[in-house]
């Protein structure tokens, strides 16, 4: 009831918030009044998504019930004081450098109170773990310090679960609504994708994102009942169905998904992972009736036939190595469904398949999903426009009188989007390049320090070598790696120029 509640709130507030949006008018000074209102709205939801845990640890007598009460009440007074305190007279009206500014100091706000249960729980993490845990959570990464999930409490492992749902529903409505506001990345380019015939699926924006979280919710009930009626355990089906629809990766287990060992709760994942890495858009128009629309759709048909050419590629090189036929398929589409959509889920470790597989996950690492999804790294739609242009460019050399505008699904890309998405390729090998040579500093093997890059950047989970493996967890690190790793994931999942701009001088300027 609790929850649900939260739901309804959250729905009426974001539905405000992202009209007010729409309507935005530009101002020379930054006012910290609607930021400091919004941060202060999602920290009493996530206060009252601290009550969930809570209640279910009491419930099975554990004692940890105490530390996320304690979590709840601080994170809900400081949130009810923000609230109250910075409550505007009329709608919240965001320029577009507050509306920067909101975006970044949110995620940043929302996690490290997001840490405080993981710090008074009994855990055993240090304060640096507790805040990687959460930022790993919320950006849906699925990197673990915890070890022993097979005997934490009930309340900790739900309460993971709760963060990675929380954060994956969070990136899907900013990628539809803020991201193309802000021009990341070409992300304008897929709500112009989208803006005809959005007007058909619903008339506003805001109720656009508001039927995107409605069926979030419907998916992930979906999931967990079919995970629970396929043998999980009503806590694992919950977990699970929690983390699989927001691409997270979390597990109530060590060994991941392999601890199940039951064929049907993987194809069961495989499925759901596969919808969290399709445009949620696309499925509010298939409830609507238009069944064919994730066929229709340019960007989805080239993901599914990436993943379905990923599969076959790596269930012939498992075959190869005489594995039977479908164990060898059933395990190559787990894996490679799992590192493209950035999941992170695991039923067998990769790292032993050979080299060849590793360097094929490593590129899928920086591939992703569909925008629009809870998926992370770059997108099929940035891939999509930037050989797009490359091809223009070539067919321009070729033949240099002649006019070869790029083009998009028969459309003509704009010369804001193919510099937008470039400026994205830039800062995203940037900050790989930054975050190697950072995590080199602390003489991490080569396998660590780039998978952990990718990982993080790409908000993926586990990485490659027996460190940070499927087989392994980031508890062993140094310290500063894993903050150097946790700014990577912010950045990763804030689309790099939301974070990077609140840097410049200029951006501070009235």
């Amino acid at each position: 009831m609790i929850m649900f509640f939260s739901f309804l709130v959250l729905i009426k507030t974001l539905r405000d918030i992202l009209f007010t949006i729409e309507q935005k008018k530009r101002s020379s000074l930054i006012s910290l009044q609607p930021i400091l209102f919004t941060i202060g709205f999602f920290l009493t939801t996530l206060a009252g998504m601290m009550v969930i845990p809570a209640v279910t640890d009491w419930w099975v007598g554990n004692y940890n019930w105490l530390g996320f009460s304690i979590s709840a009440l601080i994170t809900g007074f400081v949130g009810l004081l923000m609230t109250f305190s910075n409550r505007p007279s009329g709608k919240v009206i965001l320029s577009v450098r507050e509306t920067f500014l909101l975006t970044a100091v949110t995620w940043v706000s929302v996690s490290l109170f997001a840490a405080l249960p993981f710090m008074l729980s009994n855990s055993t993490i240090s304060h640096t773990d507790s805040f990687f845990e959460a930022i790993s959570g919320l950006t849906t990464t699925g990197a673990t310090v915890i070890q022993g999930l097979d005997f934490a409490s009930h309340g900790v492992l739900l309460w993971r679960s709760l963060l990675e749902w929380f954060g994956g529903i969070g990136i899907i409505v900013m990628a539809f609504t803020v991201m193309p506001l802000l021009k990341i990345g070409g992300m304008q380019l897929f709500r112009s994708e989208f803006s005809d015939r959005s007007e058909k699926v619903m008339p506003r924006v805001s109720q656009i994102a508001t039927a995107i979280v409605i069926t979030y919710v419907l998916l992930t009930i979906l999931c967990g009942l079919l995970l629970y009626l396929a043998g999980m355990n009503l806590l694992e089906a919950v977990c699970h169905g929690l983390t699989t629809l927001a691409t997270g990766g979390f597990s109530t287990s060590d060994t991941s998904i392999a601890y199940f060992n039951s064929p049907l709760i993987e194809w069961i994942i495989m499925a759901f992972m596969l919808i969290g890495a399709i445009t949620f858009v696309l499925f509010i128009k298939m409830f609507q009736g238009r069944y064919r629309a994730v066929l229709d759709d340019h960007q989805a048909l080239t993901f599914l036939k990436v993943v379905g050419g990923g599969v076959i590629l790596m269930t012939l090189w498992r075959m190869h190595d005489q594995i039977p036929m479908m164990q060898a398929f059933r395990e190559s589409a787990f894996s490679v469904l799992s590192i493209i959509t950035t999941t992170g889920f695991t039923t067998a470790d990769y790292t032993f398949w050979g080299m060849f597989p590793l360097m094929f996950f490593f590129i899928l690492m920086m591939v992703g999903g569909c925008t629009g999804s809870s998926s992370g790294s770059i997108k099929i739609l940035r891939y999509q426009i930037i050989f797009a242009v490359a091809l223009s460019h070539i067919r321009q050399i070729r033949r240099p009188h002649g006019v070869f505008p790029p083009t998009y699904n028969g459309a003509v890309i704009p010369d804001a989007v193919s510099i937008s998405v470039f400026t994205f390729f830039a800062l995203y090998i940037l900050s790989f390049a930054v975050l190697v040579l950072g995590l080199g500093m602390f003489d991490l093997d080569m396998s660590t320090t780039i998978s952990g890059a990718a990982s993080a950047l790409n908000n993926i989970g586990p990485g490659f070598g027996p460190v940070i493996g499927p087989s392994g967890n980031f508890s062993t690190l140094p310290d500063g790696a894993k903050i150097l790793l946790m700014i990577g994931m912010i950045l990763g999942r804030l689309e790099y120029i939301t974070f990077l701009i609140l840097f410049l001088p200029s951006f501070w300027r009235n």
